[in-house]
């Protein structure tokens, strides 16, 4: 095949339309857990999770909400997954090797947000969030209505237990529990409901007959069954953490801000200086944006190491 400007123009063409089939067909589960803010600046504050307002009876002037003396402050990242064209390829009308890397690259773009939400929920024990306490933490300070602050915990050490009643009860009971009895700064209860038991692939069949068995292992009734949506995440790194999250909210426990949506992008100049002195072409996705945390009552992790 000649190189030109409009022979490669149409192979690129080609190759954009399987990356983006391999982009609509890609797996993603992020959106089950996480919110998804749009970004338009190179950063977004974030603030305002300190003064999420709840409705309370109007007696005399309204109660405005301050902000706390709080920053919690997400900067958008760049990510590229980039790949190189070999001009003899072309000439030779060997294209065809390079639809695998276009289908990769698109699969890839689909799943950045699963892989950079990932990263945040594995760093929930040691990644501070808006209140500059860990995400999931024993002593996140929380106001007791009457002027005083307490210490509240949304962390476990517990492992997910289904042999016995006793055993569930002690570790994804205690995290219901927990969660249900979570308080605003004015003592009154912000309605916790927890909805998805979020495992690594090392705990999703426990999670699943937790979920749907009748009766556990030591023959007792089963009061979880269907309390929940298991949700198992393929990165997640540790084989024995655990999150139980309230996802029914327009708020989820994490932050997936997308600055640039993934894009598929190329290089087609035969004059650029890549071609004239290497003899590559390029073709790729670009994307921008960056994962955190959200309000930390609405998780609940443990590291099921106890």
């Amino acid at each position: 095949m000649i190189v030109n400007q409009s022979n490669v123009a149409a192979i690129f063409i080609s190759l954009k339309t399987v990356f983006n089939k391999a982009f609509a067909g890609a797996d993603s589960t992020w959106q089950k857990y996480a919110m998804l803010v749009p970004s338009t600046t190179s950063q977004e504050d974030y603030s305002w999770l300190s003064q999420f307002p709840k409705m309370k009876k109007w007696l005399g002037e309204k109660t405005v909400k301050a902000l706390a003396a709080f920053k919690y402050t997400l900067v958008n990242e760049d990510f590229e997954a980039t790949v190189e064209v070999d001009r003899n390829h072309i000439e030779d009308d060997q294209i065809g090797i390079y639809n695998p890397m276009a289908q990769e690259a698109g699969s890839s773009a689909k799943q950045w947000p699963d892989e950079i939400v990932g990263e945040i929920v594995n760093g929930s024990f040691v990644n501070k969030c808006y209140d500059g306490q860990y995400f999931c933490d024993t002593d996140h300070p929380v106001g007791d209505g009457e002027g005083g602050i307490v210490s509240v915990s949304n962390k476990g050490v517990g492992p997910l237990v289904i042999a016995t009643l006793a055993g569930a009860a002690a570790s994804y009971g205690a995290a219901r529990t927990a969660m249900r009895k979570f308080k605003d700064d004015e003592g009154r209860p912000l309605g916790v409901k927890p909805t998805v038991l979020m495992v690594p692939p090392a705990l999703e069949d426990d999670a699943n007959l937790l979920m749907t068995a009748d009766r556990l292992e030591d023959g007792k009734p089963n009061p979880y069954k269907k309390t929940a949506e298991v949700v198992v995440n393929d990165q997640l790194t540790s084989d024995t953490a655990w999150f139980l999250l309230d996802t029914s909210r327009p708020v989820k426990p994490f932050i997936f801000q997308q600055r640039k949506k993934p894009v598929f992008v190329q290089q087609t100049d035969p004059q650029a200086d890549d071609v004239f002195n290497r003899k590559k072409f390029k073709f790729g996705a670009e994307a921008r944006g960056k994962a955190g945390y959200s309000l930390w009552q609405l998780c609940y992790g443990s590291t099921g190491e106890g």
